[in-house]
C-alpha cells in the first residue's frame, strides 16, 4: 500500500486514463476494495443520465457482471446509484440494509440486490463526487472482496476512509484533465480541423493551414460531427472539448 503523499504524487504525474486507472485500482485494492465501477456523465437530465456513449465508464468488475448491471440497465433501479444521484460524499452500503427497514424495496431494488449477491458483491462504499453543474455527475462504487462482510467493510473505512476519500476525489478531478474518448473516437485529422475551428478559423483558412481543400476540410468536420453524435460545429467543438480530445500532443487517443 503507497502512503498518502506518495500515491497523491503518482496520480496526479499519470499522463493517461489507463495509467491513472491502474494506479488507482492498485490502491483501492490493498485497502481490500478489488472491484470498481467509476461513472461520469456531463448530460444528464431530470429523467435520463444522457446517452450511454457519452458517459466515462471504468471498471475492473468481470464482463458478465457489467453486461448485466450496465448494458441490459440494471443501475438504474440500483439504490447506491440513487443515492449517488442525490448526495455527495461517501456512503456505506449498510445504508441499503437501513432503507430496507424503514422504508422498504421495490420489487426492482431486490432485483438488483439479488443479482449482486449471486454475483458475490455484498459490501462495499460508494463515492459520490461534487458537481459543478446540474447536468453533470460522477461517482465510484468501491467493492469489498469477496467473503468480506460490511462490517468488516466498515472497520476498514473508520480507519482509512479519510485517506480514501481524498484518493478518489484526486483520481476523479485527475482523470477530468486527461483525454478520453470512449466510443466516439476522433481520427487525429477531426482533432486538427476542431481545434483550428476552436481558435476562430474559417474552412477556407484551415485548407490554407493544412494543405487541403475546403471540401475535404468539410468532409472532416462532417465526420467529427457524426462521430460526436452533434448538429453543429460548434457543439462538436465544445463536446470533444468535454473529452479533453482538443489540443492534446498524442498521436492517436
Amino acid at each position: 500500500m503507497t502512503d498518502l503523499g506518495q500515491y497523491l504524487e503518482q496520480l496526479t504525474n499519470a499522463r493517461s486514463v489507463e495509467e491513472l486507472w491502474a494506479l488507482h485500482t492498485e490502491q483501492m485494492q490493498a485497502y481490500g476494495f478489488d472491484r470498481l465501477i467509476y461513472g461520469h456523465t456531463r448530460y444528464r437530465t431530470s429523467s435520463s443520465l444522457g446517452d450511454p456513449q457519452d458517459w466515462v465508464v471504468l471498471t475492473t468488475h468481470t464482463p458478465e457482471y457489467m453486461d448485466v448491471f450496465l448494458d441490459k440497465g440494471l443501475y438504474h433501479d440500483a439504490p447506491m446509484v440513487r443515492w449517488a444521484l442525490d448526495n455527495d460524499g461517501a456512503c456505506s452500503w449498510s445504508w441499503v440494509r437501513e432503507k430496507a427497514q424503514t422504508e422498504g424495496l421495490t420489487p426492482a431494488e431486490v432485483r438488483v440486490l439479488e443479482f449482486n449477491k449471486s454475483m458475490d458483491v455484498n459490501a462495499g462504499y460508494t463515492v459520490s463526487f461534487r458537481s459543478l453543474s446540474e447536468r453533470t455527475k460522477a461517482a465510484i462504487a468501491l467493492t469489498a472482496k469477496r467473503g468480506v462482510t460490511q462490517e468488516e467493510a466498515d472497520a476498514v473505512w473508520a480507519q482509512h476512509g479519510a485517506d480514501i476519500v481524498v484518493m478518489n476525489n484526486v483520481m476523479h478531478l485527475k482523470l477530468m484533465t486527461l483525454p478520453y474518448a470512449g466510443a466516439r473516437r476522433l481520427t487525429r485529422r477531426q482533432r486538427e480541423v476542431l481545434q483550428w475551428v476552436g481558435d476562430g478559423k474559417t474552412t477556407q483558412d484551415i485548407a490554407v493551414l493544412l494543405n487541403l481543400k475546403p471540401a475535404t476540410v468539410e468532409k472532416h468536420l462532417r465526420l467529427a460531427r457524426e462521430t460526436l453524435d452533434v448538429q453543429t460545429t460548434a457543439q462538436a467543438v465544445l463536446k470533444a472539448a468535454f473529452y479533453n480530445q482538443m489540443f492534446v500532443f498524442e498521436a492517436e487517443l
